[in-house]
């Protein structure tokens, strides 16, 4: 509008100002004054309406900024005002500021959780930003996540030093030590612990009856609580032990009976062998009835000779030694009979 036509600044224009200014108070930024008053009166609403074009578009950037990190997460998003002079691009400044101290940590942590959901924990959360030291809250979350990577190594090397101990280098009664821990990690590290006792327990106890049977001692039998397969594994070693016990006991019987006090006719009588013991069994039980079979055979020629009967000889199959006294019998036998003729 031309300069001459602009009306001089009216009540009218007062009011208009002050309702603009209601409306900007109460947070609406899309009311504009009309400029076309001369003066003072123009300038102002000039001046008020680029105001609010300010408000309006740091207003818009901020609601931007935030819907990026809220919906989509991105922290790197930040908020951009044209042209930010004095205390407008201050607050922009302060205010990207603020987002840089947050994102920042919050990034470094997100980036120590990936370490550990992949395996590596070894790495750890800075305590300082671009800025200096962090504090607060932002200082507590990189401390407790350094915390928990902390505790989750020791307890990861501890189980494995413990595991590698007891299941690959056969070294028992080893235990996690784990200091600090709580909660789910006291838990799995006493559950480990327990395990690894349990297991130094148990295999202790049956490598000490193993090694008195190596020794010839069958009294010995497993006595520890077991479950499961450990539980097989205890019973068949205390049935091993009772079949070797029986086995000894029977055998020894046998030959003091026939070697030592020359009752004939013994036999070992092990019940439930099978296998190796069978044969040891049958082995030592053929022995007895050969040897029985031999001399009662060779007592029977020399009985009837004693009483005069030369018609008898020594029949039995024998070989070795016992052949030598078989032919040596038949042969005396023989001679007496021609004698006696």
């Amino acid at each position: 509008m031309p300069e001459a036509t602009r009306a001089p600044a009216t009540e009218e224009h007062m009011d208009e100002l002050l309702g603009a200014l209601y409306s900007m108070r109460d947070g609406d930024f899309s009311v504009r004054l009309n400029h076309r008053a001369d003066g003072k009166a123009g300038e102002i609403a000039a001046v008020f309406n680029e105001v609010l074009d300010h408000c309006e578009q740091l207003s818009s950037e901020l609601q931007r900024v935030g819907d990026v990190v809220r919906e989509e997460g991105r922290l790197t998003e930040r908020v951009s005002v044209s042209p930010a002079r004095g205390a407008w691009g201050k607050s922009v400044r302060a205010l990207n500021h603020m987002l840089d101290e947050v994102s920042e940590p919050v990034t470094e942590v997100a980036r120590i959780l990936d370490s550990v959901a992949g395996g590596d924990l070894s790495q750890r959360a800075e305590l300082t930003s671009r800025r200096g030291d962090l504090h607060g809250d932002l200082r507590r979350l990189a401390v407790s996540v350094n915390r928990m990577a902390d505790q989750m190594s020791k307890f990861t090397t501890e189980v494995t030093r413990v595991a590698r101990e007891v299941g690959t280098e056969g070294k028992l009664g080893g235990s996690a030590e784990v200091e600090g821990v709580s909660g789910a990690w006291l838990d799995v590290t006493e559950a480990v612990n327990q395990m690894a006792s349990r297991l130094t327990a148990q295999v202790r106890d049956i490598s000490t009856v193993t090694t008195a049977v190596a020794r010839g001692d069958l009294s010995r039998q497993v006595t520890v609580d077991v479950q499961g397969e450990m539980l097989l594994l205890k019973e068949t070693v205390n049935t091993m032990v009772d079949q070797l016990s029986t086995f000894a006991d029977e055998v020894t019987r046998v030959a003091r009976e026939v070697g030592t006090e020359g009752k004939l006719g013994g036999r070992a009588n092990v019940k439930g062998v099978s296998g190796t013991w069978k044969d040891l069994t049958n082995n030592v039980n053929s022995m007895a009835d050969n040897l029985t079979n031999q001399v009662r055979d060779i007592s029977q020629v020399t009985t009837a000779v004693a009483r005069g009967d030369l018609t008898k000889k020594v029949t039995v199959d024998v070989q070795g030694e016992m052949l030598q006294l078989k032919d040596t019998v038949n042969t005396m036998v023989d001679q007496l009979d021609s004698f006696a003729d």
